[in-house]
């Protein structure tokens, strides 16, 4: 068993007001099940080892401020931080069947698709990407081990809506098996939901997505060079539509890509 935990980074606005913000990332970290228990002992131990007993969440390695609130590094220096966070990503590393897939959003070019009309509707199709591409990757590592390998979607949570869409979504999209449709065979039950505090594996999926939303949007290279061994590839060693999948590609996508007709009726049902 596969487990994908999928958070975000960046804030999608709304069409009218989206002039100044350009990417928006969805990513996360696919986890195998027997190394579950492992990671979150590791991550435990880190903790300890800095003092810290809440939630790790990528905005919290900030610059401190007086302005704002207390969080679980608020007591920590700006080079112990960095440690930490490079501890983090080391330790995923240290674990090679550990994996990582990212939709970068270029929300400009997706508001200019006529079937992109609010923010629900780019987080959906972020997330669209990122559930063929985990279908994809279970797909192939069954072939490799020669036995079905199934998988299971883990998100943040959002607004208590948002949620309750993005269940319907994934139900039906799994439901609407279609020459024009991934077929998600690998897939079990619909995507879980849950706040990321108190899941080990979207806090590390936040910080992936973290490091690669800081590669697009500021050109800062530094913490995605760190995760790039967890990227997934092609069998030659690409990254681009594996690990990292930009949509839309280009200008030509935003005005001529057509969405499968499996997800429009999901969005019209």
């Amino acid at each position: 068993m596969q487990l994908f935990f999928i958070d975000e980074s960046g804030t999608i606005p709304p069409k009218c007001r989206s002039s100044n913000i350009e990417f928006f990332a969805l990513g996360g970290v696919i986890i195998p099940e027997d190394l579950w228990h492992t990671i979150d002992k590791e991550l435990t131990l880190i903790k300890s080892s800095y003092g810290v007993s809440g939630e790790i969440k990528w905005r919290n390695f900030s610059p401190q401020n007086e302005s704002m609130r207390p969080h679980s590094l608020s007591h920590l220096s700006a080079n112990e931080k960095e440690d930490l966070r490079i501890s983090l990503y080391n330790l995923l590393k240290r674990f090679k069947s550990i994996r990582s897939i990212c939709s970068v959003v270029n929300i400009q070019s997706a508001y200019k698709l006529d079937y992109v009309l609010n923010e629900n509707d780019l987080y959906w199709y972020a997330y669209k990407k990122l559930t063929d591409r985990f279908q994809y990757e279970l797909h192939k590592l069954s072939s490799a081990v020669g036995s079905k390998i199934n998988g299971i979607i883990v998100c943040d949570h959002r607004q208590p809506k948002d949620d309750h869409l993005l269940r319907n979504l994934h139900q039906k999209l799994l439901a609407a098996h279609n020459s024009n449709s991934s077929v998600y065979m690998n897939l079990i039950e619909g995507v879980f939901i849950a706040p990321s505090h108190f899941s080990v594996g979207i806090q590390f999926a936040d910080l992936v997505a973290g490091a690669i939303y800081r590669k697009f949007v500021r050109q800062d290279s530094r913490y995605f060079d760190m995760i790039q061994p967890l990227l997934c590839r092609s069998d030659k060693g690409i990254i681009d539509g594996h690990g990292i999948i930009m949509w839309p590609k280009d200008e030509r996508d935003a005005v001529s890509v057509v969405p499968d007709p499996a997800t429009i009726d999901a969005f019209t049902a």
